[in-house]
């Protein structure tokens, strides 16, 4: 079932990239689908995964790691800008409207770290409780991804980079979440206090993304007020219906810490593999 949802969001980050290929969306739909995600991303975070971190680790620890995530991701934008959602549609002005230029390169590296962590907090999300954990998770990086890769892309074609290179690039970052999946669940420990921090760090992130980068385009818009406010309610909706698809109840908890502790019997097998 995990490689199923790796290749899922592997497929999704793809056709995200083939979108600036074939023809440029209209910015309308793109503000509707950026603040329907960055509902689902908000929801997720505070509504899924901080309340499963809390339940994993000491509270202290768990608003550190928050923070952490949070500061990380803001600082990879701040010094190595990557998004642009407006780029699709400038297509001979790779400028964005804060105060740097990006180039492919640097959308490139920026995107890269930020979507090999998001496989970490899969793939931890999923050694703590495999699919109803794991699904909130999912759903905000497949719904996410496919904006990521159509910027990457975006400003590649804009730089006059080749047809052949614009694929190769496409499909290599489309690998980056599954090579996240892959570090944490062959690399990472699987004691209580590493889950529980991978999963706070993932929710800072997550809500970095959603605050800092998808909710501040419909903050800004004068536009399609009631239509990108009905379009955010609609991400927290789902984000809420995700959460109630498993319990958060102490028995729970306490079956997942306790398998997750047993010496050696963290194995790819365990982990549905």
């Amino acid at each position: 079932m995990l490689i199923l949802l790796c290749i899922a969001i592997a497929v999704s980050s793809i056709i995200g990239g083939v979108v600036p290929l074939l023809f440029r969306p209209t910015h309308k739909r793109m503000q509707l689908a950026i603040s329907f995600v960055g509902g689902v991303m908000a929801g997720v975070a505070i509504l899924n995964l901080i309340p499963e971190a809390l339940e994993a680790g000491d509270t202290h620890h768990v608003m550190y790691w928050l923070l952490a995530g949070f500061l990380a991701l803001f600082l990879l934008e701040r010094f190595l800008p990557s998004h642009c959602h407006d780029v699709a549609q400038e297509h001979h002005d790779s400028h964005c409207e804060h105060e740097h230029r990006l180039t492919g390169a640097g959308a490139f590296v920026g995107l890269t770290i930020h979507s090999l962590l998001a496989g970490v907090a899969l793939g931890a999300a999923w050694v703590l409780g495999g699919l109803p954990v794991a699904l909130g998770v999912f759903v905000a990086i497949v719904l996410h991804k496919p904006f990521d890769a159509l910027t990457l892309i975006a400003l590649l074609r804009v730089g006059s980079a080749s047809r052949t290179k614009l694929i190769v690039m496409n499909v290599l970052y489309a690998l980056t979440v599954p090579c996240g999946v892959l570090i944490f669940i062959t690399g990472g420990t699987a004691s209580p206090e590493a889950i529980s921090s991978a999963i706070a760090f993932s929710a800072g992130m997550f809500l970095c993304i959603s605050l800092c980068d998808l909710l501040p385009e419909l903050q800004f818009h004068g536009h399609d007020r009631i239509t990108l406010t009905l379009a955010l309610l609609l991400g927290l909706a789902v984000a809420w219906g995700i959460s109630l698809t498993h319990s958060h109840d102490e028995e729970h908890t306490h079956v997942h810490i306790e398998s997750i502790t047993m010496p050696h019997s963290y194995d790819a097998n365990s982990t549905q593999l």
